[in-house]
């Protein structure tokens, strides 16, 4: 499993010699199975840890779509959770209302939560906002990313809180924050780069959580395999909209030519975030003026956005 097929005389685990199935191309080694996985797990132990992502006495609603990310993220954080006292992990599912999309992923999702014994709820863009949004998208495709990402980010977050959480993790890789990063130096969105989404405003908001961010999707996929949880499911139909798909298949060129390019990025995001700190003016945080929840002008993107949902 690689970007390059590894010579025969080398598919040996750098670890402990037993067969390999995974060549990892930045560090120009090879991994066994139980290697890959353990270090994996590890690596978003040590990101939880480093960062204080997940603290004793948590509650973590996991925003679980049934794709491979969230799954990984999910199967992860049950592993990994037991070590953190006082910590419960629930997980939220949401139906934005995908034809040919959801009918199978959300049965993905209810059969890894039940599996694992975790709280679930479901919630769907109907329920919350009245129709779907293939209804809310019609003639106005390209703003597919943008509506769907307020609408399920409000989403996750209402039910998040109704459920107690004190932390909403979501299942971005390396893969995901790289291109973030891209999108935003290519928008000149300097507020943007620098945000970080995982602190807590003084508690106006619930904190988001990334525990893979320093993990690669390719390694997200072997992760799978490995522990026998891969399902071949559709990609959003949507995805072809959105600027992040030109990002996608630029930095996979750049990181499969350089190996090591997303990480670097996300590095440098980081480097700059230091720079930046106390030199950037942001606009104070504010109350939006309809619903009062917390945003930086006179109106939160939900709100701004509400009113073209009604048909």
């Amino acid at each position: 499993m690689s970007g390059d097929s590894p010579r025969p005389e080398a598919s040996r685990c750098a670890v402990c010699g037993e067969p390999a199935v995974f060549f990892d191309r930045q560090a120009k080694h090879h991994l066994c199975g139980a290697h890959l996985i353990a270090g994996i797990e590890e690596r978003v132990k040590k990101t939880v840890t480093e960062r204080n992502l997940i603290v004793p006495g948590d509650t973590v609603a996991v925003g679980v779509s049934g794709g491979k990310d969230s799954t990984a993220l999910l199967m992860i954080l049950s592993r990994i959770i037991p070590a953190i006292p006082d910590v419960r992990l629930v997980a939220i599912t949401v139906d934005e209302g995908i034809d040919g999309y959801r009918e199978e992923t959300i049965p993905a999702a209810d059969r890894l939560v039940s599996g694992l014994g975790i709280e679930h709820r479901h919630v769907s863009f109907t329920g919350m906002y009245g129709d779907t949004l293939d209804t809310f998208l019609v003639g106005r495709e390209n703003q597919s990313c943008t509506v769907c990402g307020i609408l399920r980010k409000k989403a996750l977050a209402d039910t998040a809180a109704a459920m107690g959480a004190t932390k909403l993790a979501t299942g971005h890789n390396l893969d995901d924050e790289a291109q973030s990063v891209l999108m935003n130096v290519l928008r000149g969105d300097l507020l943007r780069l620098v945000r970080d989404s995982s602190t807590d405003s003084s508690g106006r908001f619930l904190p988001r959580i990334k525990p893979l961010m320093y993990i690669a999707e390719k390694e997200i996929a072997a992760y799978l395999i490995l522990r026998d949880a891969w399902q071949d499911l559709p990609e959003c139909p949507y995805a072809k909209f959105a600027l992040r798909q030109d990002a996608r298949t630029m930095l996979a060129t750049l990181e499969y030519r350089y190996p090591g390019t997303m990480l670097r990025l996300l590095e440098s995001k980081e480097t700059i975030e230091k720079s930046c700190a106390g030199q950037i003016d942001t606009e104070p945080l504010r109350s939006c003026q309809v619903c009062g929840e917390p945003c930086s002008g006179e109106l939160c993107q939900f709100c701004q956005l509400r009113p073209s949902l009604v048909r």
